[in-house]
């Protein structure tokens, strides 16, 4: 009987929070170029800007809330993606139809976008505390103190300011990542070219990383200002208002370097997960 492995709930959240340790820097890059108002700095601009400011150690401003984020919203929704879809391969003893995996990963999106909103919030605040003027920094020491001191603060109404936004970028990029990625390493498999290895997990997760890039763009711009806003903002709505009078091109503000955070990440995270799976996964006699 042949056996194969089938990755264990908790394999995504440690996979991404491993690959979250190589791109940190380009995710708080991103956050920058977002959260400005009008196009001043463009990527080298702003790394050379925050380097000069802070430091090498600068680019890895608030990443332990960004690792916090990861072992919330993307545990959550790996976990729920993977457990459901290896339980129904089973069950059906057959592969899943790609819109049953795109409903299942906007799911696990959604769920895992709304979990890890308080994470994301704060990973925002402290990316973004690297810019303002030393007497408007927020400070956070760490993850767990931003948490507590925006619960304090603010309440818990705001520690879950954007988690409509958040949930909703968390569906669209979930099924670029995870339905896409199964999709098209399920095609490449299917060629006969290529094996289950490293070369396929490659070539599906750059794939993967493109069209989430692509779905969630517009929603990350948005949330991003939300979340670093100084209350200026009534709600979605009126962000979406104030970032539309800036003109389309506002929606896609950060789009290259959020692809070369994206990407690479989401690439990093399945040959970790993949490596994860093939090591230390559950066997399945098939």
């Amino acid at each position: 009987m042949a056996e194969k492995r089938t990755s264990r709930w908790y394999f995504g959240g440690i996979s991404s929070s491993a690959a979250t340790c190589l791109t940190h820097p380009l995710d708080l890059i991103k956050v920058h170029l977002q959260t400005q108002q009008e196009v001043r700095v463009r990527m080298i601009g702003m790394t050379v800007n925050v380097v000069r400011r802070e430091g090498v150690l600068g680019l890895y401003s608030g990443l332990s809330a960004s690792l916090c984020r990861q072992m919330t919203y993307s545990l959550t929704r790996f976990a729920i993606y993977e457990t459901v879809r290896d339980k129904m391969h089973r069950e059906n003893k057959g592969l899943m139809p790609f819109y049953q995996k795109v409903l299942l990963g906007a799911f696990g999106g959604l769920a895992g976008g709304f979990v890890g909103t308080p994470a994301d919030l704060v990973n925002v605040r402290m990316q973004n505390d690297v810019k303002l003027p030393v007497e408007l920094r927020r400070n956070y020491v760490h993850a767990l103190d931003g948490l507590l001191r925006v619960w304090r603060e603010e309440g818990l109404r705001n520690l879950f300011s954007g988690a409509t936004l958040a949930s909703s970028r968390g569906a669209l990029v979930s099924v670029g990542q995870l339905s896409c990625y199964d999709q098209s390493k399920q095609l490449v498999l299917a060629t006969g070219y290529l094996t289950d290895n490293i070369l396929t997990h490659f070539l599906a997760s750059v794939f993967a990383g493109g069209c989430a890039t692509i779905l969630c763009q517009p929603l990350d711009v948005v949330k991003t200002r939300l979340m670093s806003s100084e209350q200026e903002y009534r709600g979605v709505f009126h962000c979406l208002a104030e970032t539309a009078k800036l003109g389309p091109k506002a929606f896609y503000k950060g789009l290259v370097p959020a692809a070369i955070r994206l990407i690479p990440h989401t690439v990093f995270t399945y040959l970790f997960l993949e490596q994860l799976r093939q090591r230390f996964g559950v066997v399945v006699v098939a």
